[in-house]
């Protein structure tokens, strides 16, 4: 048997009033994956732990199986990971957003959805200006970097950028949650206010704000933690090898530390203009030699990131039109019966903007299993489906579970 879970991040939401009071699930065009609802078993899964907040880092950790309160070092570390970027002894690792400030206000979290290269001459330009001795830049994909810091307390109180979109930045500077972590808070809120002194004078965003485009005029370092120690997915489930596919570095961190091989794509932005062709056929190819894939669109969570319904619904239609349908065709060629889950991480409702913790639904698709009454695929309709609700582990043991 063979098995690939589709990650749909952010996919889940609440009943829109422009969408006739449905969920962008509900309103979207979805025929493969009711047809996976009704082929196959579905149920709920609760992906934040008690105590964590509702981010990715978390919510793909716990589909994944791993005890958060056992393994969780911060998503800058995970991300450091796939980056390449060792994290040696007395350093802290954090992810390092650039942001777009507006009259004191977080306008958004990803500086317009600045392009990876004018990104990567903002971070090459910060740690000439400013890193290289405590405090380093590493530039990633996008708006998502990288800052390590060596001697870092990761006891802090630091805020997503993501969850705060029109609130003042001052209020929500890092602060230290005990007494040995102030110098490290000091540290980088003056890292914060001298690259908004910096930045805002550099070519590229000068050139961005001549466009009319938001300008990267700040970082935003959060989510800090050491290097994690975790079991691999082959120690704990017996496969033999898989491969993690995404565009987005976080996800590919998590992969590496659990085992997995990740495979880039030509073309894959995390937005709704990725490639999920090229996304789809890396993950049937990935499938001849290995166990495991896990295949992770981003793109629905930046659509409710942005608030933008329809968007949403659009980017979950491609999903299962460019990705779901071409990989349920290919699975009828293999040599070996596959095995498909289908799940969002957590929902990113459009009214708010950023994550919650509410259960999400998931169909799991085994060959030859009986399915439950389930016809469609979305937030409510799985709630009838034979699993339930699931927590912790369960999802991933059901998943690899021989019937």
């Amino acid at each position: 048997m063979k098995y690939i879970i589709i990650l749909g991040d952010g996919m889940a939401d609440e009943p829109i009033e422009e969408l006739g009071n449905k969920t962008p699930l509900q309103a979207a065009d979805t025929p493969v994956m009711d047809w996976l609802a009704s082929h196959g078993c579905c149920g709920k899964l609760n992906t934040i732990p008690e105590g964590f907040e509702p981010g990715s880092e978390i919510a793909n950790m716990a589909v994944l199986g791993y005890d958060l309160h056992k393994v969780f070092e911060g998503r800058g570390s995970l991300e450091a990971a796939s980056m390449g970027v060792d994290i040696e002894s007395g350093e802290m690792a954090m992810r390092c957003n650039l942001i777009c400030i507006e009259n004191g206000i977080i306008k958004n979290h990803s500086a317009g959805h600045i392009s990876t290269d004018e990104a990567a001459e903002l971070i090459d330009y910060l740690q000439k200006e400013l890193g290289g001795s405590d405090a380093n830049f590493f530039s990633g994909v996008s708006y998502r970097h990288l800052l390590k810091l060596k001697g870092g307390n990761k006891y802090l109180k630091c805020t997503p950028p993501h969850d705060v979109p029109g609130i003042p930045a001052n209020e929500v500077m890092i602060q230290a949650t005990v007494p040995e972590a102030q110098a490290t808070a000091n540290r980088l809120n003056e890292l914060i206010i001298k690259s908004q002194e910096l930045l805002p004078r550099h070519p590229v965003n000068q050139k961005r704000k001549a466009e009319g485009k938001d300008i990267a005029n700040s970082i935003w370092p959060w989510s800090p933690g050491y290097k994690p120690q975790m079991e691999t997915l082959m120690q704990r489930y017996g496969l033999r090898n898989g491969v993690v596919i995404s565009a987005v570095d976080l996800i590919k961190g998590i992969g590496i530390y659990a085992g997995l091989k990740s495979i880039d794509v030509e073309g894959a932005t995390g937005l709704y203009n990725t490639n999920y062709e090229g996304k789809v056929e890396a993950a049937i190819d990935a499938l001849k030699t290995n166990d495991f894939v896990y295949l992770h669109i981003e793109a629905s969570d930046e659509a409710g990131h942005e608030g933008d319904a329809l968007l949403k619904k659009k980017t979950i239609e491609y999903l299962d039109q460019r990705i779901l349908k071409r990989l349920i065709e290919a699975a009828k060629e293999m040599d070996e019966p596959l095995t498909i889950a289908l799940l969002p991480d957590h929902p990113t409702p459009c009214r708010i903007r950023t994550h919650t913790a509410s259960p999400v639904p998931f169909v799991i698709y085994k060959p030859g299993k009986t399915p439950d009454s389930v016809q469609i695929y979305d937030e409510f309709s799985v709630e009838k489906g034979c699993y339930g609700l699931l927590n912790r582990d369960e999802f991933i043991k059901e998943l690899f579970k021989q019937d």
